[in-house]
């Protein structure tokens, strides 16, 4: 725990006066002291409390000794969980007793998680929009019992990592919405440097439930360009409405099940996509870090160290979690093995994740370009400050622009070599396709 909370010196009091001086306590000890003056208060909430406030035990305890303090976070009997009071509402102006208007500062420092479950400190901290209770409980349920019964023929995905063959740590299955979309899948499309065979028609309730992801996606973009953006949506984010219109299925079967730091492959999504990731069964943990070379800089021009660390979201049964157009870019995201798990009444120990994703029609196949082997490139963004191309160090100028390289490396197939071609792209201001920059084709090292 004592990750959480900044350790200062503090005073330790006993009764309503904290009398008593005392070095650094550890987040135990604060716990403990302000447990036994409000042992009404669930030990989470106390913590929440007690992180809104910086560590401060004397703060924390006049926070709740206010009428207005919200008492606890509820679980219902149905598993459905109450959205979490922001942090924001523990706040107390300690001159005045009246909610502050400051906002608790929330920081996820190098090498610690910051854990965040209310809605709107993800969406200040994060690049994502969170809805609990989505879908209507039985809704829900029925939805999850239907993909448990499909999640019974998912498979393993393979692919080639540093010349070994490998296997996803969880299964998935791939959905499209009609029998020629499926076609198309199994003939044009490419994953790892290779087509699927396993794809899928919506199932019913799959289908009867895109239309609101769809609608509430939508209406989720425009609010966060207003709201984190000033009003003007990023540089290559599409400004066409977003449709669900492919959705990959992941069956996580127990705590060990996960899947590793990765960013979504933007191939046919195109740049600044938004997806959509829709959580049904127990509840798992996801995680995110910024990519180090988007880092906003401290004072001294580096990398500001207070933000780090990685931001840990617990995603419960029946959430809808918005992956913002930063996302796939700037951020990576994993599900980390589990020590332990609170079984869901429907699912057990298994999480069904629905992912929601626009395939965008300037993107099919047909136009992706092909590397020297014939194999369909894969599209990405530079990351790092520095790449080399064409044997010249390139200036940092070059983050966040894109380029095409040769897939053919990941295909599991020990025979299959990746070659060195490398393609820059060209996109407009809403991420489509305006032409590629064929004079450079090496690989970037």
């Amino acid at each position: 725990m004592d990750a959480f909370v900044t350790r200062r010196p503090q005073k330790r009091k006993t009764s309503d006066d904290f009398a008593v001086e005392s070095h650094e306590e550890s987040t135990d000890i604060k716990l403990a002291i302000l447990a036994s003056l409000h042992p009404d208060i669930e030990q989470e909430m106390l913590l929440d409390i007690l992180l809104a406030h910086d560590g401060d035990v004397q703060a924390t305890s006049n926070t709740l000794k206010s009428p207005s303090t919200p008492r606890s976070v509820k679980k219902t009997a149905n598993n459905r969980i109450a959205g979490q009071t922001s942090l924001r509402a523990f706040a107390i102006d300690p001159s005045s007793g009246e909610p502050s208007p400051k906002k608790p500062k929330i920081l996820s420092k190098k090498g610690q998680t910051l854990h965040l479950y209310d809605p709107q400190d993800i969406s200040e901290h994060t690049p994502c929009t969170i809805i609990h209770n989505f879908l209507p409980a039985h809704e829900a349920n029925e939805l999850l019992s239907e993909l448990l019964e499909e999640s019974k023929t998912f498979q393993k995905a393979s692919f080639k990592l540093f010349d070994n063959i490998v296997s996803s740590p969880h299964t998935s299955g791939f959905y499209v919405g009609s029998q020629k979309e499926l076609q198309e899948q199994k003939d044009d499309y490419h994953y790892n440097g290779g087509r699927i065979s396993d794809v899928r028609t919506l199932t019913p309730k799959l289908e009867a439930v895109r239309g609101r992801v769809q609608e509430t996606v939508n209406s989720a973009i425009e609010e966060h360009i207003r709201t984190h953006h000033g009003g003007q949506k990023p540089r290559h984010q599409p400004s066409e409405p977003w449709c669900a219109n492919a959705a990959f299925v992941n069956c996580y079967n127990g705590p060990q099940e996960s899947v590793g730091w990765h960013t979504d492959q933007l191939t046919y999504l195109g740049p600044r996509p938004t997806i959509a990731s829709l959580s049904l069964g127990v509840t798992r943990e996801f995680r995110l870090r910024r990519i180090s070379s988007f880092l906003p800089s401290s004072k001294s021009d580096n990398p500001d160290p207070n933000l780090q660390g990685q931001v840990s979201l617990p995603l419960p049964h029946n959430s809808l979690l918005i992956m913002h157009s930063t996302t796939q870019e700037e951020w990576k995201h994993s599900v980390s093995p589990s020590p332990t798990l609170t079984p869901h009444p429907v699912s057990g120990n298994i999480r069904i994740n629905i992912t929601y994703r626009h395939y965008r029609s300037a993107f099919h196949p047909k136009y992706t370009p092909k590397c020297h082997c014939g194999v369909p490139g894969v599209l990405r963004v530079v990351t790092n400050d520095t790449k080399q191309a064409n044997g010249e160090r390139e200036r940092k100028e070059n983050r966040g622009r894109y380029f095409y390289m040769c897939h053919a490396g990941n295909v599991p197939d020990p025979t299959k070599k990746k070659c060195r071609w490398f393609l820059w792209g060209d996109f407009d201001q809403d991420g489509n396709p305006r032409g590629l920059n064929m004079a450079n084709q090496s690989k970037p090292g």
